[in-house]
């Protein structure tokens, strides 16, 4: 953190997945349309060497997706790299079903399909990481927020008559912040502030509030 950027870069990780959401639906767009080229004019392939890449691609995809498993539920950074190695796992596994059927039946067209489905799986996915960034970026509530509940949260602690311009979003992944406005019967009263900031760490997991 410093005086221009209090919070630091902790945005910049909102940018990267966005960007990488961005490159991957990039990827889907051009890997469809190359398969639907290829399912017209398929060209010969060895399914040979398909399938010993294919099974090389597998294993070394197969143990970064353990690597990035646990991670992925609490960055969206890391859950954008979690889709790409995904994708190239599903493609690998895609490879080699192809290059199998290709040797037993000399069906090149298989190939072609195998891609089109990758790029299929990988699009909805995609479009969920795209819309999480841009609700970050765009200041949404958070999902695990309800702001009904806050408010009846904060109105039901002694001394709170009022709370209006209730405002909630993220900094980054996990880190949400909260401010409001709040009308107190009594504003010599100094533990309702921390009754306040208590209940929402305790009951909202909101750590950085502010309250007017």
């Amino acid at each position: 953190p410093s005086d221009k950027r209090t919070f630091g870069y902790q945005r910049a990780e909102i940018v990267a997945a966005a960007f990488n959401a961005l490159v991957l639906l990039g990827l889907c767009a051009f890997i469809i349309v190359r398969s639907l080229e290829r399912l017209m004019a398929p060209p010969e392939v060895a399914p040979n060497i398909m399938i010993i890449f294919g099974i090389i691609a597998l294993i070394g995809n197969g143990c970064a997706l353990l690597l990035l498993q646990s991670g992925q539920k609490e960055s969206l950074n890391v859950h954008g790299a979690f889709l790409e190695v995904l994708s190239d796992m599903l493609g690998a596994a895609a490879v080699i079903v192809a290059a199998v059927i290709i040797m037993f039946t000399g069906w090149h067209q298989a190939d072609a399909i195998a891609s089109l489905a990758i790029g299929f799986l990988i699009i909805p996915r995609t479009f969920k990481l795209l819309r999480d960034s841009f609700d970050v970026l765009l200041e949404a509530t958070p999902r695990h927020i309800d702001l009904a509940e806050v408010r009846k949260h904060i109105l039901e602690i002694p001394g709170v008559s009022d709370a209006h311009d209730l405002h909630a979003w993220l900094i980054t992944s996990g880190v949400p912040v909260l401010s409001a406005h709040v009308v107190v019967a009594d504003p010599t009263e100094r533990n309702i502030l921390h009754k306040l900031q208590d209940c929402l760490r305790e009951h909202f997991d909101v750590e950085h509030s502010t309250f007017q």
